[in-house]
């Protein structure tokens, strides 16, 4: 099993952490995610940020500070320094909810990871995202809720679905029309799959 990259960002979903980090796994909170993990009871590896939502920097642990003013957010420092370590395996909590704009950052920050090779999750309670670029993904029959797909490319191109209660086959599909929106399992090993450009995955678990 691969070593993974996780990484706590301060959204409200961050409470809500659940992982049990392994001897190979780097853990970094990126600024106000360092509260839930305290709250989670796991003790980061480095703290990334400008400091702007913690308010203070934590005598525990490593701490990279950061100006306010920068181009990239805390998440997106803590996937580079993830990526310079090696790792291409990221799971990310807290970085769902809250701003709808730091959402939209994050779902670009899982595409930059994609586009170099590595593979991010956007992780809370009941909902995760993903971003994959000529590859796939597969689902066990026993998988269940809702599972969307999105172009983030003008077009992305060559989506297949299968196993799923809508198929789809070798499809373009734009980021201007929402075709992919609110697809189903139905209890047999599914996969998506896309040949060209960059693609969002969101499932979201059935709860009943």
């Amino acid at each position: 099993m691969s070593a993974t990259c996780y990484i706590v960002g301060a959204a409200p979903d961050g409470d809500g952490v659940r992982f049990t980090p392994q001897t190979h796994d780097l853990v970094i909170a990126a600024d106000g995610g360092f509260t839930h993990l305290e709250s989670a009871g796991i003790i980061p590896h480095i703290v990334i940020g400008d400091f702007d939502s913690l308010g203070f920097m934590p005598a525990q642990t490593a701490v990279v500070p950061y100006a306010k003013e920068k181009d990239d957010t805390d998440m997106m420092l803590a996937i580079r320094y993830g990526l310079d370590k090696g790792f291409q395996t990221f799971e990310i909590y807290g970085g769902l909810g809250g701003r709808i704009d730091h959402t939209i950052a994050n779902i670009q920050a899982i595409t930059f990871l994609a586009r170099h090779g590595a593979r991010g999750k956007l992780i809370d309670r009941n909902t995760w995202a993903t971003v994959i670029c000529a590859d796939s993904i597969a689902f066990d029959a026993t998988e269940s809720g809702i599972i969307s797909v999105f172009a983030l490319d003008g077009e992305v191109h060559g989506v297949t679905e299968c196993g799923l209660q809508y198929p789809l086959t070798n499809a373009t599909l734009t980021n201007s029309f929402p075709i992919g929106v609110s697809n189903a399992f139905v209890g047999v090993r599914s996969v998506v799959s896309v040949r060209e450009g960059a693609l969002l995955i969101i499932l979201q678990k059935d709860t009943r």
